[in-house]
């Protein structure tokens, strides 16, 4: 019999045997040493189906029992990571089947219950350790302002006399730990897209590392930079993008590039740190990304490029000095055409 057979049996009959199904699958896969492709495939044909029709309690026993498979099949694994802590974590903290990627992406969509599960991993990446703490702690991590740094150099000194001691270190220890936290981040992403361009090619890879890059180095206008040149717009309407007190423009801007939820959460958390203090702000960030749709940010898009257009055509002031001779010189050519239509 094959496995829908088996499926068809379960659940004409009644529950129960959906879930005696369920559980002797998955310990007889447990049991063997080594399981093929084939075996792996086939359990996760049998088990998924019949996911919603078992109980809190046999998802807790399957859990718990792949948790040290060495083996383990990734799509139920996955699935079972999505259930609440009290099902998931033995996954959590101890399944192989679980990768970096993985765990920021459970991170970004189950908040801190997750993570103080995954913080319990033994060899636990040191910068997604990072992440757990900036959830429990979140005024630990803050992103230092280059700018603020630059005006206020020189008042560092007499500040210091009226703070409590120790307090300038302080800050410059969290400056320093924040930009490791950055570049730890940069090669465990960059890690995780060599292990996945092979099986999941992404068409805009290259737009997104640019942006992730040039957002980790906390300059902002590096950042503004690359998203003028993906979105194909000016650098002036790309800085207010990011200039707002609040990331919509920036959500819009991603999501019109079709970015995947975790990569947008990614680029967006490295320019708006402050505006992820809590599970709860993260939560809000993915519900507000999965609503909006793709056209509607790409007509948004429209919108902006063509005001663009217009103040070149009205002479506005532009971004760069290239565009600013063009402008120009349309001006003068649109002027004489008036001048011309107005003599006849």
């Amino acid at each position: 019999m094959s496995s829908s057979d088996f499926r068809q049996i379960a659940v004409r009959k009644d529950s129960g045997k959906a879930e005696r199904l369920f559980r002797a699958a998955v310990s007889a896969f447990c049991s063997l040493t080594r399981p093929s492709r084939r075996e792996i495939g086939q359990l996760e044909d049998l088990t998924l189906p019949l996911f919603n029709d078992v109980s809190v309690k046999s998802r807790r026993y399957v859990a718990a029992a792949l948790s040290e498979c060495e083996y383990a099949p990734a799509a139920l694994v996955r699935r079972l990571c999505e259930e609440p802590v009290d099902i998931a974590a033995p996954l959590l903290i101890r399944s192989r089947a679980v990768s970096d990627i993985d765990l920021i992406a459970l991170i970004g969509r189950h908040g801190l219950p997750h993570a103080r599960a995954i913080a319990r991993r033994k060899g636990l990446n040191p910068t997604i350790a990072d992440l757990i703490r900036a959830l429990e702690r979140p005024t630990l991590v803050r992103a230092p302002d280059p700018d603020a740094n630059a005006a206020g150099a020189d008042k560092i000194a007499p500040a210091s006399a009226d703070t409590a001691s120790g307090e300038p270190a302080r800050e410059q220890t969290l400056g320093i730990a924040a930009e490791n936290a950055r570049r730890r981040l940069r090669s465990m992403m960059r890690t995780g897209d060599e292990k996945t361009a092979t099986a999941e090619p992404f068409k805009g890879a290259d737009t997104y590392m640019k942006l992730r890059e040039t957002a980790l180095t906390g300059n902002a206008a590096f950042f503004q930079t690359a998203l003028a040149d993906a979105l194909d717009i000016d650098f002036e309407t790309a800085r207010s993008l990011t200039a707002n007190q609040n990331y919509a423009s920036l959500l819009v801007a991603l999501r019109s590039l079709d970015l995947s939820e975790d990569r947008a959460f990614l680029v967006t958390v490295a320019v708006y740190p402050s505006q992820f203090p809590h599970p709860q702000a993260i939560r809000t960030f993915l519900d507000r990304y999965r609503l909006l749709h793709r056209e509607a940010a790409q007509d948004k898009m429209r919108s902006w490029r063509a005001e663009i257009l217009s103040r070149v055509v009205r002479g506005a002031a532009p971004a760069n000095s290239d565009t600013r001779t063009a402008s120009n010189s349309d001006d003068a050519a649109a002027s004489s055409g008036l001048r011309a239509s107005s003599r006849k």
